[in-house]
């Protein structure tokens, strides 16, 4: 038992309202995390969500809102007048809303993404989806502004201190403290080495030889993330294989990985439950993206002992030191492609990296995470 925990007597409430929650996606996963410690805390903690998955007991009451997941403009819309509805029956305690998805009072204001800022992020090339693409957005950052409206004097949690400049700066008008509480990362899960040798299998299952080294992309919504660039950075560092795990316009990708004459090289494995194999087969964590709000998949390459290479956005720039635990990175294939050679020239330059990089991603904990939210709530209730 924590030193937190042992602090706390008596059962303190919460209630938490989100779209979903559970193991698979960044948001979904902090959630559940959040819950979990909360819980460990002693809280009692109320869930209105369209699905929730977390460790047995951790929520005392869970009322489901049944809505549609997609589409997102039918949905979205939906979920906000159900959930709305539904918070002024049952909320219990703090109530703490994931992003603009309600409007009605709450006292917390969790930011994950801020959507004035956040770009538009199609993953595919007709026009029909990218107008789409632009009409979810409008609506993202009209319903957005709305609710951060309503609860002007709410305190808004945001991920990283980049999102935090992204929230007050966009909307001056809140009346509450906006502050940072940086997600956690499971540093005992997420360790350097491949003790159960999953690693090492997954190279066997795919065919790459044990001198060869291999670059890991992890996410979806890859026009954005920068696979286009780190596929391109293959065709000038002809030692690495590049493994791309997450959801996109697979059919595009290899064609342009053919195009490059590396299409051997990249292996496509989709969204992966098992995300640790991933890092524990790979020799450098590679994401040359244009946004992030924190980027979870990058603390956990860290937290895995991997050397990064990343572009300097919101969260990762918070974590890599250059030239300490990683490098920044541009998203030309060129900048890219001299870095992976650099690295693979030098093994003692990727263990120093990657050492450090552990070390980096210690100080972001779950545990730290959900302390840092009991002392809000504890401060926002004066006990």
């Amino acid at each position: 038992m924590h030193a937190g925990e042992q602090a706390l007597a008596g059962a303190r409430e919460v209630t938490i309202i989100a779209h979903d929650i559970g193991a698979i996606g960044g948001m979904e996963r902090v959630l559940a995390e959040l819950i979990e410690g909360l819980h460990r805390l002693g809280y009692e903690v109320t869930v209105i969500a369209r699905t929730c998955e977390v460790a047995p007991g951790s929520v005392a009451r869970f009322h489901r809102v049944r809505a549609p997941a997609r589409p997102f403009l039918i949905a979205y819309p939906w979920f906000l007048l159900v959930a709305s509805l539904m918070l002024s029956r049952w909320r219990r305690g703090i109530v703490q809303a994931t992003g603009g998805i309600v409007l009605a009072p709450v006292d917390v204001v969790s930011v994950h993404y801020c959507h004035q800022v956040g770009p538009a992020n199609p993953s595919r090339s007709s026009a029909m989806f990218a107008f789409n693409i632009a009409l979810v957005r409008v609506v993202k950052r009209l319903a957005e502004r709305l609710c951060f409206d309503f609860n002007r004097r709410a305190t808004y949690v945001c991920v990283s201190e980049g999102v935090a400049q992204e929230v007050r700066e966009h909307y001056p008008q809140l009346l509450g403290e906006v502050m940072t509480i940086h997600n956690g990362v499971d540093t005992e899960l997420f360790s350097p080495g491949d003790v159960e040798g999953k690693g090492e299998r997954l190279r066997e299952r795919l065919g790459i030889a044990r001198e060869r080294l291999i670059a890991a992309f992890v996410g979806s919504e890859w026009e954005r993330k920068g696979l286009r660039a780190a596929i391109g950075a293959l065709a000038s560092a002809p030692e690495w294989d590049l493994l791309v795990a997450g959801d996109g316009d697979e059919q595009s990708y290899r064609e342009l990985a053919r195009a490059l004459g590396v299409e051997a090289r990249v292996h496509f494995m989709g969204v992966r439950g098992d995300v640790k194999s991933v890092y524990s087969a790979a020799d450098v964590f590679l994401l040359p993206t244009s946004y992030e709000t924190f980027s979870l998949v990058t603390f956990e390459a860290a937290s895995s002992g991997l050397p990064l290479l990343a572009s300097a956005v919101n969260g990762i720039s918070e974590l890599i030191e250059d030239a300490h635990n990683g490098f920044f990175i541009s998203r030309h294939a060129v900048d890219i492609a001299a870095r992976l050679r650099q690295l693979g020239a030098d093994p003692v330059l990727r263990q120093r990296l990657g050492e450090a990089a552990r070390r980096s991603a210690s100080r972001f904990t779950w545990e730290r995470m959900v302390l840092a939210h009991h002392e809000l709530y504890e401060r926002l209730t004066g006990a």
